[in-house]
């Protein structure tokens, strides 16, 4: 496929991933998607070249719907950004706080802001992302609703912000992966480069078969910082388990955890080998 020099996002211009976006790869333009599964089909079609994709919020948790899609894509992850969540609360020019009835935003923005809604007794709206909200109130030129987005949606979209960084916490802080069509999986140069490994696994229908999968990586010393289960198939018992290592698969220890986590499963996917962004574990 020719390069197009795009990365792919959900939401429209002027959302948290489109931010993100820009900040890893200014030189590149983001390509915007309705929905996340539209954000893989672009990357998987060749109509973009990465794509940015969150998958876990320090308030809100986990993006649900990524860890369905990305074990059924044909997509790899090749990298990690950490970004710290700015909310900012707008509206119409000259809108005041008491004319306020309504507040639009993605799911996870509205459960990061709880407090200030709230407090005003604000009717929560949910909307497809944030800028997608900037962009409907601006659009529907109601003094009633606000939205709860980035500052770049305000300008994008002509709204005043009237009240600033109303997210309930500071330490609000968004984990993105960064996709690929190409496995391209880095090799170690050095003993001081800091590695992730993120797979998949099923484990086999075997009385503790969990936890003897897991033995090989506490005998091996290898830190394992994610580890989360989620139903697949329509069924309680079929269980898929998705894990964030630290560490390189050429690495020993982790090559002998491996080793042993595939004896006792039925199926082991690697997702990706990338190196730690320079944050993690900072936040």
């Amino acid at each position: 496929m020719a390069p197009t020099n795009k990365i792919s996002f959900q939401g429209d211009f002027g959302a948290n991933s489109d931010m993100a976006c820009r900040d890893m790869f200014p030189s590149m333009e983001p390509l915007p998607c309705p929905t996340f599964e539209d954000a893989f089909v672009a990357l998987e079609n060749g109509d973009a070249d990465l794509a940015m994709i969150p998958i876990e919020n320090t308030l809100a948790g986990r993006v649900a719907d990524i860890h369905y899609l990305l074990p059924l894509s044909r997509l790899h992850i090749v990298g990690e950004y950490f970004m710290p969540i700015r909310f900012q609360l707008m509206a119409l020019p000259g809108v005041k706080l008491d004319e306020i009835r309504t507040v639009h935003s993605h799911i996870h923005a509205l459960g990061q802001c709880r407090k200030i809604i709230r407090s005003h007794g604000w009717k929560a709206v949910v909307a497809g992302d944030t800028a997608g909200a900037a962009k409907q109130v601006a659009e529907a030129k109601d003094r009633s609703m606000a939205a709860l987005a980035p500052r770049l949606a305000a300008s994008l979209y002509g709204l005043d912000i009237i009240a600033e960084n109303v997210e309930d916490s500071e330490n609000n802080v968004t984990r993105f992966v960064v996709l690929s069509r190409d496995q391209a999986e880095p090799k170690r140069k050095s003993d001081d480069e800091a590695f992730i490994t993120t797979f998949v696994f099923n484990v086999r229908n075997l009385p503790a078969a969990l936890y003897k999968a897991m033995g090989g990586f506490a005998t091996n010393g290898v830190n394992m910082t994610k580890l989360e289960s989620y139903q697949i198939g329509g069924k309680f018992i079929a269980t898929q388990f998705y894990a964030d290592i630290e560490g390189h698969p050429d690495d020993a220890p982790v090559k002998r955890a491996l080793e042993e986590l595939r004896f006792f499963s039925e199926k082991v996917r690697i997702l990706g080998v990338y190196k730690a962004h320079a944050m993690r574990g900072k936040f």
